[in-house]
């Protein structure tokens, strides 16, 4: 959260005043401007220190800080999140298990996810690397062509991974 100087902690001489309807009450000594915020019981919070002279609110800081910190977790709440999802297959999946994994998958890209596409590769499999590419390709081709790989199929030991996501 921004660090705001308050009363006492401003330290330049003279202040641009705003009051607490918003009007302007043009430039002003500290002192003055401290004076009028205690008549109203309000607090003297400095807005804009880079200007010159730095720009000074009168409002209440406990309400103001209350404000900052409500606006704050509702732009948290709002923030999208994007999550990877996974997606496991093997060389030998039969056709309602690739039926049925395409229908999540799609169901993660419409929800905004990307998806983890990963194939392990177990005994005799692993002299077959090429059919293995070739079906995880399909499966891509398959999802639409709304879909994007974000990187090759890469293989890593005995697995091979890519990136899928929406375009």
């Amino acid at each position: 959260m921004k660090y705001y100087r308050v009363n006492k902690n401003i330290t330049s001489p003279e202040v641009r005043l705003i009051d607490e309807k918003g009007e302007h009450l043009n430039v002003m000594a500290i002192e003055k401007a401290l004076e009028l915020a205690q008549e109203k019981k309000l607090d003297l919070v400095e807005i804009s220190p880079q200007v010159k002279p730095p720009i000074a609110k009168i409002m209440d800081f406990s309400h103001f800080k209350y404000e900052l910190k409500k606006k704050e977790k509702q732009q948290r709440k709002e923030q999208k999140i994007n999550e990877v999802k996974g997606i496991r297959l093997t060389p030998r999946i039969g056709k309602h298990d690739l039926e049925f994994r395409l229908k999540k998958a799609q169901e993660f890209l419409d929800k905004g996810n990307k998806i983890k596409i990963e194939m392990i590769l177990r005994g005799r499999e692993k002299a077959h690397v090429s059919l293995a590419k070739e079906l995880i390709q399909s499966f891509i081709n398959q999802l639409g062509e709304d879909v994007q790989a974000e990187q090759k199929i890469k293989r890593q030991g005995n697995r091979l991974t890519t990136l899928v996501s929406k375009k």
